[in-house]
């Protein structure tokens, strides 16, 4: 039985130390597991949202504001500048910059239209609706104009009121419309504008006409006949004694001015 006893114990003891052991092994597995910074990161990876930055579309309306306010700057009057709120549905990617830029044909008062642009990152282009109010005074025609009238300063009077409901080009000075000539029929309280006024005709084709050429020193006066008809400030062109033909601008007096 001695005999028998020792190999029995020596067996338990072994058995007793493989316990031991693979009650160590369970212990530090898990400690490894979580010291593994690959499987953290891959966990912290996916959770973490991949969202782009978006545009404050409040911001876009501030920079057509402001685009258009500097715009109008040299306008008569108070001007007053409203722009629609942006669609709120709207989503842009953030701009560094936005641009603001008048769209071709676009006019700066009354009802509009304004553009916003991104170059970088993402490049974008929207266009926003806006109001221009300009309360200025601006010239009618106080008595009825026939075509071709020359037009004096008790021909004209002034009105205070909003001129962005008025077409474009509308008279604000005197200056503009006195000594000028009507290009068509107006009734009295049309408002003036530039392109129904026209300079007087001060050459007339065929006219005796006065070329006058200055330069630095010296200036030569010489009779021409006139080849074209001209207003005030526009190009004729005339013949000399000589038969020389030249170009210059026409002046009241039926002269030619060149300018060397």
């Amino acid at each position: 039985m001695k005999h028998l006893n020792h190999p029995l114990r020596a067996l338990r003891r072994t058995f007793a130390a493989l316990a031991l052991l693979a009650a160590g092994l369970a212990t530090l597995a898990p400690a490894h597991a979580q010291s593994s910074p690959n499987s953290t990161n891959t966990a912290n990876i996916s959770a973490t949202p991949n969202t782009a930055q978006k545009q404050d579309l409040s911001a876009l309306q501030q920079v057509a504001e402001e685009f258009l306010k500097g715009q109008t700057s040299g306008l008569p009057g108070s001007v007053t500048v409203t722009i629609d709120p942006v669609d709120t549905r709207l989503t842009l990617a953030a701009c560094l910059e936005p641009q603001a830029f008048m769209p071709n044909g676009g006019r700066l008062f009354g009802r509009t239209t304004v553009g916003v642009k991104c170059v970088a990152p993402s490049p974008w282009t929207i266009y926003l609706r806006a109001n221009v109010q300009v309360i200025s005074d601006y010239l009618v025609a106080a008595v009825p104009l026939a075509q071709g009238q020359t037009i004096s300063a008790s021909d004209v009077t002034r009105i205070h009121g909003d001129m962005s409901t008025l077409p474009s080009g509308v008279v604000t000075e005197e200056s503009q419309v006195v000594g000028r000539v009507a290009n068509m029929s107006l009734r009295a309280g049309t408002p003036l504008r530039l392109d129904a006024i026209r300079n007087q005709r001060v050459v007339q084709q065929g006219q005796a006409v006065r070329v006058v050429s200055t330069g630095p020193g010296f200036q030569i006066s010489t009779e021409a006949r006139a080849l074209t008809n001209a207003n005030e400030g526009q190009m004729a062109q005339a013949r000399t004694a000589t038969g020389q033909v030249v170009s210059g601008i026409a002046k009241a007096g039926g002269i030619l001015e060149i300018n060397y």
